[in-house]
């Protein structure tokens, strides 16, 4: 009988059925209510060990399998850690109450899917919910960080984007998405100004990235017109003309 190799990614197995199914949508009933819990008593560090201790199902197969269920779960670990901090970012409640609603909107309802639309959703949220808070906790740090850090954002959120699309050169895009990324973070990370609470560089790779994403999108659906593709490369232009005009260029922070 011949011998059956592995694969390269193994998937995370969700329960299904019967009880076990059961008390799985409890758990994620119940997680956002107890992080909001603990971010109220200000035990924010414990809040994310719980968020984090949640994803076990990613170490439950053999260790040389860890590294991939890590990086097909980012998008999943981005976003969940980024609204416990958001909700410690703010003491007041009703705001608190909101990101814990939109905790479980993600766990219950957004996650869990796996179409096309979905996926490239959860990929956009991964992306702006981790260089948010990339540059609003970690603005003040060094530049290496900031570059580094917006590399691996962009790396994975652009990995789980393209999980959806049969693309034979993830990778490649992958790291060619992250290293624009990185590289327009290593330049405005000079300036590093903000609009609001909001930094410059996250409205650029947002448009930049979503805009992309869409064409993507559009194009693998045999969607995508001509006139189309001008209407939206002509809204990212606009964008970031309107961006690239308004700032104010001479280091002061807005």
């Amino acid at each position: 009988m011949p011998r059956r190799l592995p694969t390269k990614f193994t998937k995370i197995v969700k329960p299904t059925r019967g009880f076990a199914h059961f008390r799985h949508i409890v758990a994620m009933f119940l997680l956002p209510l107890i992080i909001y819990i603990l971010v109220r008593i200000d035990f924010v560090s414990l809040a994310i060990v719980l968020v984090l201790l949640s994803k076990w199902r990613m170490f439950a197969v053999r260790p040389r399998y860890w590294p991939a269920n890590l990086i097909a779960s980012s998008a999943d670990i981005l976003v969940s850690v980024a609204l416990v901090l958001f909700m410690a970012n703010t003491s007041i409640q009703w705001w608190q109450l909101f990101w814990t609603t939109i905790y479980g909107i993600w766990l219950i309802w957004l996650k869990p899917r796996s179409d096309v639309l979905s996926v490239s959703i959860q990929a956009m949220l991964a992306q702006l919910a981790g260089l948010a808070v990339l540059y609003l906790k970690f603005g003040d740090t060094s530049l290496v960080a900031l570059v580094a850090g917006t590399w691996l954002v962009a790396d994975l959120a652009a990995r789980h984007f393209l999980t959806s699309f049969e693309e034979p050169h993830t990778a490649l895009l992958a790291h060619v998405w992250a290293y624009f990324a990185a590289g327009l973070a290593f330049v405005l990370g000079h300036w590093l100004l903000f609009y609001g609470t909001v930094a410059q560089i996250i409205v650029i790779l947002t448009t930049v990235g979503y805009g992309l994403g869409a064409l993507y999108y559009l194009d693998s659906h045999e969607r995508l017109t001509a006139l189309l593709q001008r209407q939206l490369l002509a809204i990212m232009f606009a964008i970031l003309l309107i961006v690239v005009v308004l700032s104010d260029w001479t280091g002061v922070t807005v």
